[in-house]
């Protein structure tokens, strides 16, 4: 474990904020306080398309070959297909091999 120990990980991007509010939650707990409010983000994270990232990602790439650079949109899935599913099928039983018993 110490060889896999870096100290050069110091800072406020490295605080355990985790055990910090689980230790306040506990501390709240224990002396019978209202429980701590967890602070609101300062500016909330961007969402990304992945499917348009991708179709871009596409695009350039065949433009780079030389290629036609359509991207066809995949068709959507029905929530009827998406909830049928198909069995599965059961392995057939193996029979038991029958011994006969000299008298």
């Amino acid at each position: 474990m110490d060889t896999m120990t870096r100290d050069d990980l110091d800072g406020p991007d490295f605080t355990d904020r985790y055990t910090e509010a689980l230790q306040k939650i506990i501390e709240a707990k224990r002396d019978d306080h209202a429980l701590p409010q967890p602070e609101e983000p300062e500016k909330p994270g961007k969402v990304l398309d992945l499917m348009a990232a991708l179709n871009q990602s596409v695009a350039r790439a065949r433009e780079s070959r030389g290629e036609p650079a359509d991207v066809h949109e995949m068709p959507k899935r029905s929530k009827e297909t998406a909830a049928r599913k198909t069995p599965a099928k059961k392995a057939p039983a193996k029979k038991a091999a029958s011994r006969k018993r000299g008298a």
